[in-house]
């Protein structure tokens, strides 16, 4: 099943909150799949930390809005501020477009809060696989 989401970057400014949509942004991505903080949310803070290359966003219109996206990403940049912040707003879809804002902070922080959570997750599946493999085993000899 898809996950779907929204990236847009907006521009630092004072008295504008990051739990809060801003009135406009800059740029602003759709992405189709693996949408939630643990995938695309983790892609982007490792693009901000590792300098990982982001695939499969497709390039939109800013006023395009999408009913079936279930996140929503704000990239606040600011000309002479290194480090980024990120919000992640999380929305019902075709119901609530605004959502909940679930996270806000840094690269470094979203990595800290959700890739352990990807990585403790991926060792469950992997542990999964390798018991069913040795139960596989135990009826085949």
């Amino acid at each position: 099943m898809s996950t779907r989401a929204t990236i847009r970057f907006a521009t630092r400014e004072e008295g504008v909150p990051f739990d809060k949509h801003p009135e406009s942004w800059h740029a602003q991505f759709y992405n189709h799949y693996d949408g939630y903080p643990e995938g695309l949310g983790v892609e982007i803070a490792e693009s901000f930390t590792k300098y990982r290359k982001v695939e499969g966003w497709e390039v939109e219109a800013l006023d395009i809005v999408h009913g079936d996206v279930e996140y929503i990403y704000y990239i606040w940049q600011c000309h002479g501020k290194s480090e980024p912040w990120i919000s992640i707003f999380e929305t019902r879809q075709w119901d609530d477009i605004e959502g909940e804002c679930i996270f806000v902070g840094t690269p470094d922080m979203l990595l800290k809060k959700y890739a352990d959570e990807q990585i403790e997750t991926e060792f469950n599946l992997e542990v999964e696989d390798e018991q069913r493999s040795l139960c596989d085993d135990d009826f085949t000899n």
